[in-house]
């Protein structure tokens, strides 16, 4: 699949142009929806009319843009960048909202992750199945894919792992075709590389139910079955917030329900 690499030396009217042809919209059609003519719209893409602010947003917003994609678009029309990227220490509210969503979703695993699945933050839980991963997958900025499917990392405990890593290619091949995020491409190539463990069953995994497949994993406390949520904020206006999501994990039986408390009792954390 191909992939947008945004450099400085592209025109605003490539940006555009690139970012409609990757949504697979005519020009008549965004330019219908943009409220401008197809004609101003070509003359925005072959460089003949530079776009205000106003418009490049406009555009942006018909073309579901990223924030951080938006920004490159600005830069090259000649403005500077419309939305801020500051830390996650100083996101206030919206950092806060996203610790009391970790810590009140134990006993349960939780964490957020950016756009990259370089881990943010986790609850307690989430760092218990963690911290006796392989000392280089843990080394900053930990990568939650590549901890999860590395052969090193969560991988011999998978019992579903071709299941859970299909299930996890697919999210990274759709998340690359909405954001163009720089390094994703390279992190789709290296998990799709990764060998199978042999502890692994083969074929597909039989769900619990019939709504969605679990990952089920082998602990010391019995096999884990986790189904897992996932929740963004809406309208951000921060590229760092626009780019986090966090991934709740539920226990899909009673008797991963029991485990996780008892494993987090036991730990002196419940």
């Amino acid at each position: 699949m191909a992939t947008m690499t945004v450099t400085t030396e592209m025109s605003v009217g490539e940006l555009v142009r690139r970012w409609r042809d990757r949504r697979g919209r005519s020009q008549l059609d965004l330019s219908i929806a943009a409220d401008l003519s197809a004609r101003h719209l070509s003359f925005i893409e072959t460089g003949r009319s530079r776009p205000s602010r106003e418009m490049i947003e406009r555009l942006c917003n018909e073309l579901d843009v990223p924030l951080r994609e938006r920004n490159a678009l600005h830069l090259a029309a000649g403005f500077a960048p419309a939305y801020p990227e500051r830390p996650l220490a100083d996101l206030g509210v919206a950092r806060t909202a996203i610790e009391t969503v970790l810590a009140g979703h134990e006993p349960s695993p939780a964490l957020a992750v950016n756009v990259r699945w370089e881990l943010l933050s986790a609850n307690r839980a989430m760092r218990l199945f963690l911290d006796d991963l392989a000392a280089d997958l843990l080394e900053p900025p930990i990568n939650v894919l590549r901890a999860t499917l590395h052969p090193e990392g969560l991988a011999p405990r998978i019992r579903n792992y071709e299941e859970w890593r299909t299930h996890a290619v697919r999210r990274v091949r759709r998340q690359l075709e909405r954001t163009a995020a720089d390094g994703l491409a390279d992190l789709l190539s290296e998990i799709e590389a990764y060998p199978v463990p042999p502890s692994s069953e083969p074929g597909a995994s039989v769900s619990h139910n019939d709504l969605v497949a679990p990952m089920r994993l082998a602990t010391d406390d019995g096999e884990l079955a986790f189904h897992y949520a996932l929740t963004v904020f809406g309208a951000a206006r921060d590229v760092t917030l626009d780019e986090i999501a966090i991934e709740t994990f539920f226990p899909a039986d009673d008797a991963t329900t029991a485990a996780v408390k008892n494993l987090m009792e036991r730990t002196g954390d419940g």
